[in-house]
């Protein structure tokens, strides 16, 4: 049952991506538009809907950091339509297209940006990602198939329902955008298979969800990874700076991927910048796990080991390590980031500069926080998500990243000799 079904809804979506890929850049505008109007519509029955998942949640133990991301507000309601506006506002990268060259035979070579057809979203706790990723991928000319977690299925079918409102006041199937109806394992799986129709996979979520589907899936698949992100405090460092980007990027929101996991002072100002960020995170009851060298500087820290770093807490919670130079905290980034967002603090240009070369990451910055690390924050509009793959993606994704290139060749009867 679940392999034909997950086979239905496959050739389905891979029929109505055919539909949307052909759209012009206005016409595709014009049904975004809708779709912002539909969710503003549905803003009452979504909340409605979404309190169910809430009080589900609440009964089955969600954590904090995983209620937090499903809960659905009008303010966040509205802001799942003003993301969809936002992206009527990017320009559509389907047909663009450059010149590589024109070869001595004369043949011109160019490159065309094309849609790639279906893509399967697979998450949990994450309601808005339904309106996200069904406006990403339709003004990008893909179809989506959507599969979230039993903790949102009911908020997302109800996003959904206003999504398909629109694509059918368009004269445009609702297969554009699917939400798989049931959250059943066995389904998901079998989604995994569909080769024949779908074009990528993209996993967004806990480890034990993205591997899961790294392991089972026959379709390329684009990792989603946690978000580990550090913050390394210089010798260079402007501390007052350092301690403003901080608590940002602690403390703004806890149970996002962008949130700050680690904390790494230079030895050089340790003395002067932990009993600042002692303070600091004290008044916001933000819970320390300090290595032996920076345990001191904190009331009720907990001490833990090297090999203890790395955790992704999604809550008011910090990991703290006191590094001898640069290179350590590198390798301590190497060892214990996940490839989401690092960043430094430091006045002098050439560590800054160093730092963002060396560090492997999807996203560096440099006396900024981050809390920037997000698609709408870096221009992309709203993002599908933050790629921790090195594939034809890497970091937040948006319109250019749900597209792939196709050789354009044009001659004028040439033939190979």
């Amino acid at each position: 049952m679940s392999q034909q079904l997950a086979k239905e809804i496959s050739q389905r979506a891979a029929k109505a991506a055919r539909a949307v890929a052909t759209l012009s850049e206005a016409d595709k505008n014009k049904v975004l538009q809708k779709m912002a109007d539909a969710i503003r519509a549905h803003q009452d029955k979504i909340i409605e809907v979404n309190k169910k998942d809430l009080v589900a949640g609440k009964e089955k133990g969600l954590s904090d950091a995983m209620m937090d991301r499903l809960e659905l507000t009008p303010e966040r309601v509205e802001g799942m339509a003003s993301a969809i506006e936002e992206i009527i506002n990017l320009k559509d990268p389907v047909g663009d297209s450059y010149i590589l060259e024109e070869r001595p035979n004369g043949l011109k070579i160019e490159k065309m940006r094309i849609p790639l057809g279906v893509i399967a979203m697979i998450y949990e706790a994450r309601p808005n990602v339904t309106a996200d990723a069904g406006a990403l991928c339709f003004k990008s000319g893909n179809a989506v198939i959507l599969r979230c977690g039993r903790e949102a299925i009911e908020s997302s079918k109800a996003i959904a329902e206003a999504l398909h409102e629109a694509l059918e006041q368009s004269g445009l199937p609702k297969d554009v955008i699917t939400v798989v109806p049931t959250p059943d394992r066995e389904l998901m799986t079998e989604l995994l298979q569909q080769k024949d129709y779908i074009d990528l996979v993209i996993p967004r979520g806990g480890e034990g969800l993205i591997h899961y589907v790294s392991d089972t899936s026959k379709i390329p698949v684009i990792q989603h990874y946690k978000g580990v992100c550090h913050l390394y405090v210089d010798k260079d460092a402007d501390l007052d700076k350092a301690l403003a980007i901080l608590l940002n990027g602690k403390t703004q929101r806890t149970g996002v991927c962008n949130a700050l996991e680690g904390l790494l002072v230079h030895q050089d100002v340790a003395d002067k910048f932990l009993p600042m960020a002692a303070k600091a995170l004290g008044e916001k009851d933000v819970t320390i796990h300090a290595d032996k060298r920076s345990v001191g500087y904190f009331d009720g820290a907990d001490e833990i080991a090297d090999d203890q770093f790395g955790e992704e807490y999604l809550a008011l919670e910090i990991a703290v390590r006191t590094v001898d130079d640069f290179d350590g905290a590198l390798e301590h980034i190497q060892q214990f980031g996940s490839g989401h967002t690092e960043v430094i603090i430091t006045e002098n240009d050439d560590t800054a500069k160093r730092f963002i070369r060396e560090v492997d990451s999807a996203v560096t910055m440099a006396n900024a926080s981050s809390r920037f690390s997000d698609g709408g924050q870096l221009g992309l509009g709203a993002e599908i998500g933050i790629s921790t793959s090195k594939l034809h993606a890497y970091g937040p994704m948006g319109l250019q990243a749900l597209t792939t290139e196709k050789f354009v060749v044009t001659g004028n009867g040439q033939i190979r000799e």
